[in-house]
């Protein structure tokens, strides 16, 4: 079949209807537009304008820094910009950007029209961007945080105005874009590939990204619950940190090195994805040790989790805990070294040739190697107690960074361009940028190495004349403009070359997977979804990109009109269903203005007005998702291509919905456990937790709520399993006791530490205690709205037995409710108790 020519006058037809169905909005309208070759453009020209916002900063402070006993920015306002500056590379550039570019590419990698959600990616980004220009623009009307990227207590809590505010929910407004997305490419790595693409033969970016996503679900969550219990301490002077009422400042250490140490491999691993996908092209033969590849990163990932205490090294910890993460510190080393080792290989096995992109790679390789060397330094605990809170630490961080990130990143740009643009970068330009930056970055920054171990401090906006320091930092001050004048060819050349650069082949580094198969001048993706069976299939697949081209594959047309992709298998990649995937759409934007203004408005301490927005902002996003699962397809299945037929419609771990709640609860139930970990953390480093005569919760009514919760959770899967079998009524029934249960359970629950007279302002036994019920209270709201979204459904008729996505997808929500139920029962009764 794959043989047989298509007729031209069918095949001319078939791309009419496809790039009708694909067309972007015009005009105003355009910013309406979902699919990802928009959102991920967007997404990451975004992320690249907050990162030279990041750098204007960083030029600014060293020229404060160029000389002794300078005045050139006042102590508050460097302190401002060196927050700012650490937080939008950290959060506004490094990590949004590898959610930006995989948006972008993951797609076209894996052979798909779109990802399973383009609306959610769409609805990230908007809040990206809000959350970005409100965070960034604080500096310019002097209202930015300045206790640090980290934002220690009790420091951080003394600083007055918004400041705090402004980054604690600024940037948890902007951790739900990263989640949404997340989650997003996870659905779309495990759902959407191409027939035949099974586990072992995904590309090497796909593993990286699955890896990724899911160390983001595990790592921002302690940063949201060390946000929570913070912003109950700013706003209602809850004493988590407050050693005098039983706090302690090292538990927002603990949290927020959880995700910050993770964060760094975060931001390591997708450079690693994009050297995997370029080393092969420029070695022209596949990657060696791919197995031993994959099972690195997962392995990175993993032990990536096992390492914060080593930013704490000087903070009093017992000399066990310190020889424990000094030896994980190390030994992350190992599988960092065979990725990097394996592709080194490839080079020596292959016939490599050196392009520009290769060109960046050599020089990240030599950068971070420097970086990984003063790595396993700082790693040992005696030495960090000399270098920490020492331009050693800057120089270190900087070389990883850039190393491992700035650099793959730019030769991940100069190779992908022509995927997005259908156009090339300069290559005399392109050299010109990475001389500049290469030799600016070692000249800014291997001097910084030796500023700290003469003793210069971090931090510091200025330093007497007398210290001998002022030579080297006038040194690092100059060849950061060498740096900036860098980054300014780059970005000229990147904007450039999409209106002037030289229009090239459609594969001009004649790659061997997905990413180059797309044409870049239409907005269906690909034009039909190939069956592959091989990593490199443009290699070693026959004919493959021309039978792709000509519609032999999958999905050949859109005879509906409608936007369409694959859903495939987790394991195997068999095909399960035609998914329909939504159109361009301004209900995103609502939402996003309405979430927007949940995180902001309490800055301002406009709580009412923040809780109309939170209203609305659930309204939206219930009309949103009610409108798409009240849209059943005209048909049972449909004729996918190659003789096959498959459903347009199915639920529970076939779709692709359930497999997103599924990963979202993952990372709720990491930000609830570290709510719990909290617990622990004060029995066990507080000798007065909980205090002597301390009052207790009520155990009765935590027990009433368990069980009213409990037999609420029940009725909901009773509900979906009855409506199952043809019985729709009953679940109506169930779905209409079930919301009353919940209320009465909440109620419960929340009784049991308001009427023991439990205050949280007095100790933090109480206002731990509290923490968690407010949490769990929260989620059983979200749990009755949808019993109740369902509920209108059923008595709608709009969810049948045959269509019951919804049902399948609250239910598994439920199964994680009542874990946490069951958890914070026994968390809030049980262990004082035990205690």
């Amino acid at each position: 079949m794959l043989a047989e020519p298509v007729p031209p006058d069918l095949a001319a037809a078939q791309e009419d209807r496809l790039r009708k169905a694909w067309k972007a909005p015009s005009g105003w309208r355009y910013w309406s537009a979902v699919n990802n070759s928009e959102v991920g453009v967007w997404y990451t020209l975004t992320c690249l304008a907050f990162m030279l916002g990041a750098g204007v900063l960083a030029l600014l402070m060293r020229v404060q820094l160029a000389v002794p006993e300078n005045g050139f920015l006042s102590a508050d306002r460097y302190n401002q910009f060196f927050t700012m500056h650490g937080s939008a590379m950290m959060f506004l550039f490094a990590v949004p950007m590898f959610e930006a570019v995989s948006i972008l590419l993951l797609p076209a990698l894996l052979g798909a029209r779109d990802l399973p959600f383009p609306r959610l990616s769409a609805f990230g980004y908007w809040c990206f961007l809000i959350g970005g220009v409100f965070v960034l623009g604080s500096v310019f009307f002097d209202a930015a945080p300045n206790s640090g990227w980290f934002m220690y207590p009790p420091v951080s809590l003394q600083q007055e105005g918004v400041g705090p505010d402004i980054w604690l929910l600024g940037l948890s407004f902007i951790e739900v874009a990263s989640i949404a997305a997340a989650v997003e490419l996870i659905v779309g790595t495990l759902k959407c590939r191409p027939p035949g693409m099974r586990v072992n033969l995904m590309p090497l970016y796909a593993w990286y990204v699955m890896v990724v996503g899911g160390m983001i679900l595990f790592a921002f969550p302690p940063l949201i619950a060390g946000d929570f219990l913070y912003e109950l301490q700013s706003g209602f002077d809850w004493p988590f940190f407050d050693p005098e009422r039983g706090g302690d400042p090292l538990l927002w250490q603990h949290l927020f090195w959880i995700f910050g140490h993770p964060e760094v491999y975060i931001i390591f691993l997708p450079s690693i994805a994009l050297t995997a996908m370029i080393v092969p092209t420029f070695a022209r033969r596949p990657i060696v040790g791919y197995s031993w590849i994959v099972l690195s990163a997962v392995g990175t990932g993993f032990l990536s989790f096992g390492l914060w205490v080593h930013h704490m090294f000087t903070t009093g910890l017992p000399a066990l805990s310190l020889g424990f993460f000094s030896a994980a510190s190390e030994a992350v080393v190992i599988p960092t070294g065979v990725q990097l080792f394996a592709f080194v290989a490839t080079l020596l096995a292959g016939r490599a040739r050196m392009g520009l992109p290769m060109l960046w790679i050599a020089g990240a390789l030599a950068i971070f190697t420097a970086g990984g060397l003063t790595g396993v330094m700082v790693a040992i605990a005696p030495f960090d107690w000399q270098a920490h809170d020492t331009y050693f630490v800057v120089a270190h961080l900087h070389y990883t960074l850039f190393g491992g990130f700035v650099f793959p990143v730019i030769a991940g740009a100069v190779y992908f361009y022509p995927v997005v643009t259908g156009r090339m970068l300069s290559e005399r330009l392109g050299r010109w940028a990475f001389w500049l930056i290469f030799a600016g970055f070692n000249i800014a920054f291997l001097p910084m190495h030796l500023t700290g171990l003469i003793g210069m401090p971090r931090r510091v906006f200025t330093y007497p004349a007398e210290m001998g320091w002022g030579g080297l930092n006038m040194v690092s001050t100059l060849a950061s403009f060498v740096i900036a004048a860098g980054f300014a060819v780059l970005v000229w050349d990147l904007l450039r070359a999409a209106w002037v650069g030289p229009r090239t082949s459609r594969n001009p580094w004649n790659a061997g997977t997905l990413e180059f198969v797309p044409d870049p001048d239409e907005n269906w993706g690909t034009r039909s979804i190939p069956y592959v069976h091989t990593r490199y299939p443009a290699w070693e697949q026959e004919a493959f990109v021309e039978r792709v081209d000509s519609g032999r594959f999958y999905l050949p047309d859109a005879p509906e009109g409608l936007r369409e992709t694959l859903v495939t298998s987790v394991i195997d990649a068999r095909p399960l269903q035609v998914l329909r995937v939504p159109g361009p759409s301004w209900i995103t934007h609502v939402a996003a203005l309405f979430t927007a203004g949940a995180f902001i408005l309490p800055v301002y301490h406009l709580y009412w007005a923040a809780g109309v927005s939170s209203a609305l902002a659930i309204l939206t996003v219930c009309v949103w998702l009610y409108l798409s699962a009240r849209s059943h397809p005209e048909a049972e299945t449909k004729d996918a291509g190659l003789g096959l037929r498959l459903p347009l419609y199915v639920s529970g771990p076939s779709s692709v919905g359930w497999w997103a709640m599924w990963i979202t609860m993952l990372g709720d139930a990491t930000a609830f456990a570290s709510l719990v970990f909290g617990v622990f953390f004060y029995w066990t480093a507080r000798p007065d937790f909980p205090p002597e005569g301390a009052a207790m919760a009520s155990g009765t009514l935590a027990v009433a709520a368990l069980v009213a919760l409990a037999l609420s959770w029940a009725l909901t899967l009773t509900a979906r399993v009855v409506n199952a079998r043809g019985r729709p009524w009953t679940a109506t029934l169930c779905l209409a006791v079930a919301p009353l249960l919940a209320v009465a359970g909440g109620a419960a629950l929340l009784g049991s530490v308001w009427l023991p007279d439990l205050d949280p302002t007095s100790h933090v036994y109480p206002a731990i205690l509290w923490a968690i019920v407010i949490w769990t209270l929260v989620h059983v709201g979200g749990g009755i709205i949808m019993q109740l979204f369902c509920l209108v459904g059923l008595l709608a008729g709009d969810f049948t037995p045959r269509h019951d996505a919804p049902l399948w997808n609250i239910t598994l929500f439920w199964h994680f409710l009542a874990l946490t139920v069951l958890v914070t029962v026994a968390v809030v009764a049980g262990l004082p108790r035990l205690l």
